[in-house]
Order: structure tokens, then sequence, then C-alpha cells
């Protein structure tokens, strides 16, 4: 639970507490009261000269001893009641804490998150300034490469996901994409290649026999590593490949997709090898995100790009999306693209006329 819940929890375990010694005072104070008067008719009793008048006193005493009896047992039980309410206070008072300390450490490790992005940000724009200037300054003519105008076919999409740990839910993340683009406007025009528990061997079948404009993998991954998983059928550690040997099974075909997204952890650093070298637009992602906006992102951009929306307009479709759920992750996909497209202007779904 969060801190402000257990904040919650213990404020109300803190008035039970008060209010149980609050009883516990009254009822001891009626004990009290009840025994001075069952003494003061004892002692009654005795000065009495009639036998009438002694008897009358010690019944008044005996029921003033009742009560008093009475009132010490209620006392005794709300007594027992504040400890327990007091334990279960420490109780939640150390809980608060570790709380309080773990959103401390989140804290801190989204600052540093964020510290990291925006350095990542600032070497990736120098080196794309550094990039221009070098290409301004050669005197080498190049071709430029050109975003090969859409032919009258579907969007073919390959969805990789792996994880042979079973510690993702790749599953629902290729459930949610499917029914984004079977209630898009141009579902008809989308094609999914759909490799739940993804090996190389699927990644380099799907790549020269489904032929996609879209690569997508969901699963584990670092700045420089991907994990794809091994043909057994137990719970595993993967099989680990370089992002550089990734891209060269994408690159291989004749007609390299438009549009590859890492939908991994740390993936944002394997996107310009990609832009430069096997497709016009990549997307990774520049931190670790969480489970549940991995798959949101996903299924909202697969969603524009299905309703005809750019490439550039998808993925902003995609951010808003986790920033209207209230999730975390808004700012960790990372869009990237080559120097002579615009993903403004780069549709990959168009309805047929």
């Amino acid at each position: 639970m969060s801190a402000s819940q257990y904040r919650r929890q213990l404020e109300n375990k803190r008035k039970q507490r008060l209010d149980a010694e609050k009883n516990a005072a009254k009822y001891r104070s009626k004990e009290t009261e009840k025994r001075n008067a069952a003494s003061k008719a004892r002692a009654a009793a005795e000065k009495a000269k009639s036998n009438t008048t002694r008897a009358s006193k010690l019944r008044e005493a005996q029921r003033a001893d009742q009560a008093a009896a009475a009132a010490g047992k209620d006392a005794i039980r709300w007594e027992s009641r504040a400890g327990v309410y007091g334990k279960s206070e420490a109780d939640l008072q150390a809980k608060l804490a570790k709380a309080e300390q773990s959103e401390a450490d989140a804290a801190e490790r989204r600052r540093q998150r964020e510290q990291q992005r925006a350095d990542r940000l600032r070497a990736a724009e120098t080196a794309s300034l550094q990039h221009r200037m070098n290409r301004t300054e050669s005197i080498v003519t190049t071709a430029m490469r050109e975003l090969r105008a859409p032919k009258p076919e579907k969007l073919r999409i390959l969805l990789l996901g792996a994880a042979s740990a079973g510690d993702l839910r790749v599953g629902r993340e290729q459930k949610r994409i499917r029914s984004a683009v079977e209630s898009a406007l141009h579902r008809d025009q989308v094609v999914l290649d759909v490799r739940p528990a993804a090996t190389t061997a699927d990644l380099l079948d799907g790549i020269t026999k489904f032929r996609p404009h879209v690569v997508h993998f969901s699963g584990h991954s670092t700045e420089d590593l991907i994990w794809f998983e091994d043909e057994r059928d137990e719970r595993h550690e993967g099989f680990i490949v370089s992002g550089r040997a990734f891209a060269s099974a994408v690159q291989a075909a004749d007609e390299p997709p438009l549009l590859v997204l890492l939908n991994s952890c740390n993936s944002a650093a394997q996107i310009e090898h990609l832009v430069e070298h096997v497709a016009p637009f990549a997307i990774g992602m520049t931190g670790e995100i969480q489970d549940g906006d991995a798959i949101t992102y996903a299924a909202q951009f697969y969603a524009a790009l299905a309703n005809g929306q750019s490439v550039r307009s998808a993925h902003l479709s995609a951010q808003a999306a986790l920033e209207l759920a209230g999730l975390s992750g808004a700012e960790l996909p990372m869009l990237a693209y080559a120097d002579n497209v615009d993903p403004s202007s780069a549709w990959l779904v168009k309805p047929v006329e």
C-alpha cells in the first residue's frame, strides 16, 4: 500500500485507541465512585440504630459493589482494546515509515532516470548537430534514402513477444494490440503475425516469410542486448542476442521494415543504429518501463496507426494514453527517425480508394 493509505489507517487506529482509553478511564471513574458509595453505605449501616435502616444500607452497599465490579470489568475490556489498538498503531507506524522510505527511494530513482534521459537527449542533440555539420561540410554527394511510396497492400505487423521467465504479460499485450486494431477504422488494411514465445528462428522466419512493414518486440532488453526465448517448454533465462545482431536480422530482407518498435526496457539506446541502418523509423524506451505502461502504449499506438494517423501522431497519442490513465511512463517511449523523412507526414495505413 501507499504511504497515504497507511497514514489514513494509522489515523483511524489512533482514534480507536484514544476512544478506548477514554472509555476505560470513564469506567474506572465509575468503579471508584461506586466503591466509595458502597463504603459510605456500610459505614451508615454500622451507625444505624434500627435493624431496618441497617439492612437497607447494607443492600445499598451490595448494589454499589456490584455496579463497581461491572464498571471494573468494562474498564478492563476497554483497556485491553486500547492495548490491541496501540500494538496495531505501532505496526502501522513501522509500515508507514517503510512505505515513506520506499516512495522516497522511488522518487529518487525517477529523478535519476529523468536526469539520465535529459543527459541522453542532450547527447543526442549534440550528436545530431555534429552530424548535420559534417554532412554540410562534406564534399561527397550521397544519395538520400527515400521512404518508399505506399503500395496497394495491407500493413503487415510482426509481433514478437519473449518472456521465458514468465515475468512479463506479453500475451496480454498482443491481445490488446489485436483488439485495438480490430476496433479501428481501417482494420481491414492491417494484418498481424503474432508470435508470443518468439525465438531467433521466429524472427528470421517472420522477416523473410511475412515481410513485415513493422517489427514489434516486447520482452526484456538492455542498452545493447535483447532476450529471445529458447525452444524449451519450462521457464528459463532466455536466449540473449546483441542489438546489432537483431538489427542485422531485421535488415536481412529485400524490403526491410519501415518501423521497428522495441517495447522493452532501456532499448532507446539501440534505435539510432536502427534508423541509420535498418528502418526510417524506430521507437524505444529510455528507461525501465512497467508492464502495464508498455501494454497501454502499444495498444494505443497501433490503434492510432490503424485509424489512419501518421507515425508521429500515433506516438503522441500513445504517450497521451499513458498520461490520461495516470501512468508514470509517458516520457519513456522515444521516437527516432532518419534525417530525410518526416514522421508527421508518414502514414502506414491508408484507406482503399
